[in-house]
């Protein structure tokens, strides 16, 4: 039997693709854009989809909807928007709306009261104001909670991944928390898959490059003005920050 997942900021559900292919079963999407919500309802065909703002979900409407009781559910998955942590971004952070959902994603979790919990976001949250929004996140779930009469804690592991270390042609690298009532053992995060062939030449399979995952595609377009001008921002920031 499939274990049960609801999702929040699921965007497109690339997420929730990938877990349903672990064995997970998407029982509800909750996504503030009306075309990502279509996207889902294309690529989700069986999951309830729903338009709505987190800040205003409350944890016993979602079990009412799923048909669950609270700590019945095995995993809650999402990403917060990550415009106010990102370099790309405005880096206002929790001091932002759209950061200020972190606060949010954390109350709905304890009020479901899931077995396991995963938040991803970008690796500009671990600088951000001096790491105060990871340790936000991680003093939330020191705080136990009350379920079924009991006092429990979730125990928190994260770790920044990087896409091209699992054989994606990106370097995308995310922050991901999980945490679980299950267990006071970290959970063990995955084991890099692709090296880099200039730091490791002797350890192969090594990063995907753009020109392998592209071959065979037909030629581009030319960037865009937006494109082009976004990008030297973004330049300008990792300077500045010390990315380069």
């Amino acid at each position: 039997m499939a274990q049960s997942l609801v999702s929040f900021f699921s965007g497109a559900g690339g997420m929730d693709i990938g877990f349903h292919m672990a064995g997970f079963n998407t029982m509800a999407c909750y996504e503030f854009d009306e075309n990502c919500c279509e996207t889902l309802r294309k690529n989700l065909p069986d999951t309830k989809i729903f338009l709505a703002d987190v800040s205003l979900i409350k944890g016993e409407d979602v079990l009412k909807e799923i048909g669950l009781k609270r700590g019945e559910l095995d995993l809650v998955v999402g990403g917060p928007p990550c415009q106010s942590f990102s370099l790309a971004g405005n880096r206002k952070g929790m001091f932002d709306k759209r950061g200020k959902l972190v606060e949010h994603y954390i109350r709905i979790i304890k009020e479901l009261a899931p077995k396991v919990f995963l938040m991803e976001n970008v690796k500009g949250m671990l600088s951000w104001n001096a790491g105060q929004a990871v340790r936000f996140v991680e003093e939330a779930f020191e705080e136990p909670i009350k379920l079924n009469g009991k006092t429990v804690s979730y125990t928190v592991s994260r770790q920044c991944l990087d896409a091209a270390d699992f054989g994606v042609a990106q370097h995308r690298q995310r922050l991901f928390f999980i945490g679980t009532r299950l267990t006071k053992t970290p959970i063990a995060f995955p084991t890099q898959t692709h090296f880099s062939k200039h730091d490791n030449p002797l350890i192969t399979p090594h990063h995907v490059g753009v020109r392998k995952a592209l071959e065979g595609l037909p030629s581009p377009d030319a960037p865009s003005e937006l494109a082009m001008r976004i990008s030297q921002t973004i330049k300008q920031r990792h300077k500045k920050l010390g990315y380069e």
